[in-house]
């Protein structure tokens, strides 16, 4: 086991019992992907939703209640890609960081 883990081993140990989750959850957020890390951190929205906003949420769940939603996989195929073209997809920043 490497110093710095040890260390990291001894500093948990010490961590009192009402901190443990905030360390635990501390520790998480360092495992998590960019984009996690992103959703973690991002400000809390607080726009304010509009009345038409609204209305369509209704409608959407009035729809849902008796309709049964499209899978991804068959929007996917409907639109003729696969789905190992969907996840290998990069943008073209993602190529050429310089484009």
């Amino acid at each position: 086991m490497t110093a710095d883990k040890q260390h990291a081993h001894a500093l948990l140990d010490r961590v009192p019992a009402d901190q443990m989750t905030a360390a635990v959850r501390f520790l998480e957020f360092l495992l998590l992907d960019p984009v996690g890390r992103a959703l973690a951190t991002a400000p809390v929205e607080d726009e304010e939703i509009s009345q038409e906003e609204e209305a369509a949420v209704a409608r959407s769940k009035e729809w849902f209640k008796h309709n049964e939603g499209i899978p991804f996989e068959q929007v996917v195929a409907d639109l003729g890609f696969t789905m190992e073209q969907i996840r290998n997809h990069r943008t073209d920043e993602e190529r050429d960081p310089a484009a």
